[in-house]
This record gives C-alpha cells, structure tokens and sequence, in this order.
C-alpha cells in the first residue's frame, strides 16, 4: 500500500479521522486496490488519522463477537454461559451492577450532546447509529428472534447454578441479541472515530468489553446474544458511515 501511504502522508494532520474510509479499510484490508480506489475516491470529503486505530477496534469487536458465537454454537450456549456467569464476590456484584448501565440506551444522550458541542459534523453519523441500532435490535428480539428466552428462563439450566445480584430485576424474555453490547460497542466505536488518543483503541474496548460481560455476569444474557451485540454495532457503524458519506456529499 505504498502509493496509498504516500497520499494519506501527503495530508495535513487533523484532529478528527475518516468515517467512510476507515471502515471500508477494515472490511476489505487485504485488498489493496480496493482500499487505494476508495481512498482516492473520498480522500476530500473524510479525516483518515485515526484509520488504523479504528480499524484496530472494528477487528477487535468482529473478533471477540464471533468467538463468542462460535464457541456457544460448538459448546452450546448454556454451558458457556454457566462458564462465564461465576460468583466473583460482593464486589464484583457491586461494580457490575452499576457498569451495566452504560449499555443502557439512555447512554445515547449524553454521545450525542457532546458530537453537537464538539463534532457537530458527525452529526448525522450518531443519529444514523441510534435509529439503526435500535432497528437492528428491536426488530430481532420481538419478531426474528422473538422466542429467545433469558437464562433464568430457559428450563435446561439448573437455577441453582446461576449466579444472581440483588437488586438486579432479571428479565425472562427477547434475549437475542443483547441491546447493552449493541449500544457499548457502537458508543465505542464511534468514539474511536472522534477521539484522537493514541492507545484509546485499546482502552475504550475493555470498557466495552467489561460493559458487555456485565450482562453475562448479571444472568439477563447469554454469551451468544453478547457476541451478536458486537457484530450488530460494526452493522450499525458501517451503515452509519454510508449515511455520513451522503451528508458529507451533499456538502461539496
């Protein structure tokens, strides 16, 4: 990818980093040709600094997303549940039960007031990523996979053997996927598009990835709707970025 280092070179640094660019790179990274096409393409109209830690990012949530299905399709999903969903004491309970609220979809509110102060431009990105996200898992849980249930509720575990939090009211119903990593990841992921940090990449996904155990931890999801959550967000992203792109051309 040399001619394709020489350009991105070429550019003065920005602060901010391309949405359109960054993705398609991910998606089709062994594929130099396509990737220079679309640079060349768009190189106008996005930010590419933070091209390889995005991409870094996408890499890492597809990863652990399809490791997580992966492995609940071979073991079956209930074990691996049992596996994961282990008693760490009264501490962990504690810390668990209050990091899962950043799944939680009112987290949208906050992102979405700091791109207006801060990244007023990507506006249409965020707004694009909560409708489609909120499609995406919305329209799973209550018609595609509607007959999921919660672990609590499913009759082939023994109860006694899940951990439970106090204080936690456990829901029995529309498990697949888990709207709390869906919403993690695509915070997270959209993060590293805005925030220039060197090693945030790294450090955003265990906040994420901490976020989402939390529901494995807290018995309201299995592993597999984790990992569904996962690759839902780099769904909503990547279609999120097309939308971006049509704003963006709009402009020019």
């Amino acid at each position: 990818m040399s001619a394709l280092t020489e350009q991105i070179q070429s550019i003065p640094a920005d602060p901010l980093l391309g949405t359109i660019l960054s993705t398609y790179t991910f998606i089709a990274l062994s594929d130099t040709r396509f990737n220079e096409c679309i640079y060349l393409q768009i190189k106008n109209k996005v930010f590419i600094q933070n091209l390889t830690a995005y991409s870094k990012a996408v890499f890492l949530t597809v990863t652990t997303g399809t490791m997580l299905i992966v492995f609940s399709l071979l073991g079956g999903k209930e074990d691996l549940f049992l596996l994961l969903n282990i008693n760490l004491g009264v501490t962990a309970d504690v810390f668990f039960h209050y990091i899962t609220y950043l799944g939680d979809g009112i987290m949208w509110a906050p992102l979405t007031i700091l791109v207006i102060i801060y990244r007023r431009r990507f506006l249409p990105l965020a707004l694009a990523a909560i409708i489609i996200s909120t499609l995406i898992v919305q329209t799973s849980k209550h018609y595609v996979f509607n007959k999921e249930v919660r672990p609590t509720n499913n009759i082939s575990i023994n109860k006694t053997a899940i951990h439970t939090v106090e204080g936690v009211e456990l829901h029995g119903n529309n498990s697949f996927p888990s709207g709390h990593n869906t919403t993690i990841f695509s915070i997270y992921l959209i993060a590293c598009l805005l925030i220039n940090r060197r090693y945030f990449w790294l450090a955003g996904f265990f906040i994420a990835l901490v976020t989402g155990y939390s529901r494995i931890y807290l018995a309201q999801h299995y592993p597999i709707d984790a990992g569904a959550g996962m690759i839902a967000a780099v769904i909503t992203l990547y279609l999120s970025n097309l939308i971006q792109q049509k704003f963006d051309d709009r402009k020019h």
